[in-house]
């Protein structure tokens, strides 16, 4: 089983933290997404979006993280990831449909503020525009020019903030409900939102979960204390990488919570 990913990608470490709980090996590919492997003739021939992850196994290739989720429990786990219970497993995909829009805020927070920052910092106009040259999605292109170009006053962010608000009080709900997102018992819902909240935190916006989302701290908090946390994610992300990720982002937060505070009145 061969994963090509990126060491840091949402997505990347949702399958990552799945295989982990699963218990399966992988051939590890690692793409550098800051300096586009990921738009290399060679991976675009699996991945036509030139996104992360890509898991090949055998003869079959599987792209989308919650996708390649699901599989892995069916084939290799026995399903045990899915709740019991025709209620349960419903809203257990639901939940993995959810973080297509889910994904999409992160990105948006991210790449508006520290990545924006590393972005700016380290290619000159030019190369700037070839990176978004190579983007084969011309929506996500004007996206990611957008963000690049406007930080925290693009429309893309007032958007993302309405996407979390909605996420948050229903993340709220369901662990009023229960210990996990996935219902009583640890399952594939946990695992596919985990990387979207730690997310937030390493941008520097953990403050985000204080006052209206405190269960959500505590679920975050119970999975980072799980061991494939630990090995997948904790493990493999380069400890200074992360403080200067934090750091960065973090010098937005005071801007941004005016606008998160806002987005709740």
């Amino acid at each position: 089983m061969k994963l090509y990913h990126g060491i840091t990608s949402v997505c990347s470490i949702k399958v990552r933290i799945g295989l982990a709980e699963i218990g399966l090996d992988y051939d590890s590919q690692t793409l550098d997404l800051q300096e586009g492997d990921q738009h290399e003739a060679g991976y675009i021939a699996l991945n036509p979006d030139a996104v992360v992850p890509t898991l090949i196994d055998g003869d079959l290739v599987l792209v989308e993280s919650s996708l390649i989720l699901e599989y892995l429990d069916r084939e290799y786990n026995d399903g045990w990831l899915m709740p019991p219970g025709r209620m349960a497993q419903a809203a257990a995909r639901h939940w993995l449909l959810k973080c297509l829009a889910i994904h999409d805020a992160i990105n948006s927070l991210t790449f508006s503020t520290a990545l924006r920052d590393r972005t700016l910092a380290s290619k000159t106009a030019e190369e700037i525009a070839a990176s978004l040259a190579r983007m084969p999605d011309p929506l996500k292109r004007l996206k990611r020019k957008d963000l690049l170009a406007n930080g925290l006053e693009s429309v893309h962010v007032e958007q993302a903030l309405r996407i979390l608000r909605r996420t948050f009080a229903e993340m709220e709900a369901a662990l009023e409900r229960s210990e996990w997102m996935n219902g009583p018992e640890f399952g594939i819902s946990d695992i596919a939102l985990v990387s979207y909240i730690d997310r937030l935190e390493r941008l520097g916006f953990g403050d985000m979960l204080k006052a209206p989302a405190p269960r959500i701290a505590g679920w975050l908090s119970a999975m980072r204390a799980r061991a494939s946390y630990r090995s997948e994610v904790s493990g493999k992300i380069d400890h200074a990488a992360a403080e200067r990720m934090r750091l960065s982002g973090g010098k937005y937060w005071p801007e941004l919570r005016q606008r998160w505070l806002h987005s709740q009145a």
